[in-house]
Formats: C-alpha cells, sequence, structure tokens
C-alpha cells in the first residue's frame, strides 16, 4: 500500500479526500493530513510518504512551494485544483496526473492505481519539466511528456511536425523523422497543443503551423510541412486554414 498524505487548505475537502480514499483507493493507505505549504512539509518529514495529494493553491503558499522545499523529491504527486488553465496546461504537457475540484471518485481511484506503476525516476523527469514548463512564457519552446510502454520521451514542441490519429492512439511525428506512438487520442493533444500554434487540419491530421513549407491546392489540398510530408486539408477546414495562410502574409 502507498502510504498517502492528503495536502489542502479546505478543511472540507481533506474530509471529502479522507472517505474517497478510504472507501475507493484499497492501494493507498492514510497516513497524515496537512493544510497547507509549512504544515506540509513538516508532515512529509514526519511520515516519509510514498504519495502526496497536493493542492496547488493554498494560504501559505502553493504546491509548488512545498515541492521546492523537499528536493530532491522522493514521492509521488496527483495536483487536485480548481480550475486553473495554465497550471492544468503545464501539468498535461508534464504527463502528471491532476483532479479537478470538485474531485469524482472514480477519478481518484484510476489515478491511485496509475501511482502504483510509476517509477519514481520517470516522475522526477515529468516534474522537472512541469516546472520548467511553469517557468516559461514561450509556447513554443516549451516540453512535453511522451509516455510510451517502453521509454518516457521528453520532447520540445517545436520538434513536433504533425500527430495523426490511430484510433485511440496518436503518431508524433518528429522533425528528425523519428515517430513516437502514444495511448492518447488526437483529440487530447488537440486541446493541448492548439495554443502552441497547432491547428487541427483534419479528423486524422493536427500540424505545427512552425514547419509548413506550402499548400498545394490539387487533389483536395495538401499541407507540405518543412520535411516534405504531406497532410491533407479537410475541406472545411481549408478556408480556415488559407485565412491563416493570408494573415501570416500580412504581418
Amino acid at each position: 500500500m502507498l502510504r498517502t498524505i492528503i495536502i489542502d487548505d479546505e478543511a472540507h475537502m481533506r474530509q471529502t479526500l479522507e472517505k474517497m480514499v478510504s472507501q475507493f483507493c484499497p492501494n493507498l493507505k492514510l497516513v497524515a493530513t496537512a493544510e497547507g505549504v509549512e504544515s506540509g512539509v513538516s508532515a512529509i518529514r514526519t511520515y516519509n510518504p510514498d504519495l502526496i495529494l497536493l493542492d496547488i493553491k493554498m494560504n501559505d503558499g502553493t504546491g509548488f512551494d512545498l515541492l521546492k522545499e523537499l528536493e530532491p523529491v522522493d514521492f509521488k504527486v496527483i495536483f487536485i485544483t480548481a480550475y486553473d488553465q495554465y497550471a492544468i496546461k503545464a501539468i498535461k504537457f508534464s504527463a502528471i496526473d491532476y483532479l479537478l475540484k470538485p474531485v469524482d471518485p472514480d477519478e481518484l481511484s484510476a489515478a491511485a492505481k496509475k501511482a502504483d506503476t510509476i517509477v519514481q525516476q520517470d516522475f522526477i523527469t515529468q516534474l522537472d519539466t512541469l516546472e520548467e514548463n511553469m517557468l516559461s512564457d514561450d509556447r513554443t519552446n516549451k516540453k512535453i511528456i511522451l509516455k510510451t510502454f517502453d521509454n518516457i520521451y521528453l520532447v520540445k514542441v517545436c520538434d513536433i511536425n504533425y500527430c495523426e490519429s490511430e484510433g485511440s492512439y496518436t503518431n508524433i511525428s518528429l522533425l528528425n523523422g523519428n515517430k513516437i506512438m502514444v495511448s492518447n487520442t488526437l483529440k487530447d493533444y488537440d486541446e493541448m497543443l492548439k495554443d502552441s500554434g497547432f491547428f487541427r487540419v483534419h479528423k486524422l491530421f493536427l500540424i505545427n503551423m512552425q514547419h509548413i513549407n506550402r499548400f498545394e491546392k490539387g487533389d483536395g489540398g495538401n499541407v507540405v510541412l518543412e520535411n516534405e510530408s504531406r497532410v491533407p486539408v479537410a475541406s472545411r477546414k481549408r478556408e480556415e486554414l488559407l485565412e491563416m495562410f493570408d494573415q501570416l502574409a500580412n504581418i
């Protein structure tokens, strides 16, 4: 069982999570709760947990402040937060589990089961990536974690050429010609990358606009990327794409 600490500044949230852990997470053993950064650091040093259910924004600081005080981190973290688009985007890029308030017990149970399988060194890589992305204002230079069955890849967003749907999987094509198959849908990456210069040109393809070389009008239309990869453009997306080209041409 994973020795677990809940850290949240809302008493009712701590109580709710305690009940959920007891009822829905048989692989977790709750050893302590804390209400903020200071008390959380003290609890972690006292109980040496395997897992933290960690609120991001608390009265005396953030979950990230807490983690900085405890480096090197030798436990796993599931972030728990109210909706914060910027923080959630960074967490998604880093492939770290998070739960939105109000917490759904099934999602908590699934995250707890996943925590059992995470290799600590892989988690440290994910955490380092999260910290770097949180500090970076350059959306295109952020890094994204791509996890496969055998490996965990750390990739710059600007090095992604396009993404192709393979059912419930996505094939990530990089500028160097390598491809990484990940078990997330194209919709997941569309939502994650659309603010970083990516555009869904087809139900099966998401492209990095930074790497467009030209648009070929024949055969329904294709985007040709810098490495001569050809990606089809859906008819309903063609006009929108051409409008984007016009905007770029007038800059």
